[in-house]
């Protein structure tokens, strides 16, 4: 959230439409660094093309 500068609400929208890849480790979500920058470089693209 904080990287992103989105809210809770937002990163789990992001994570539910699949947007952002995250793992499971028992019951806490996490976000792999690698796919926190494939998401940005994706939306950099987008605004780009």
């Amino acid at each position: 959230m904080a990287r992103l500068q989105l809210g809770r609400s937002a990163v789990y929208d992001l994570l539910r439409t699949r947007q952002l890849a995250s793992i499971t480790l028992g019951r806490a979500r996490r976000i792999p660094t690698h796919a926190l920058t494939d998401f940005i470089r994706t939306r950099l693209e987008q605004d780009a093309a």
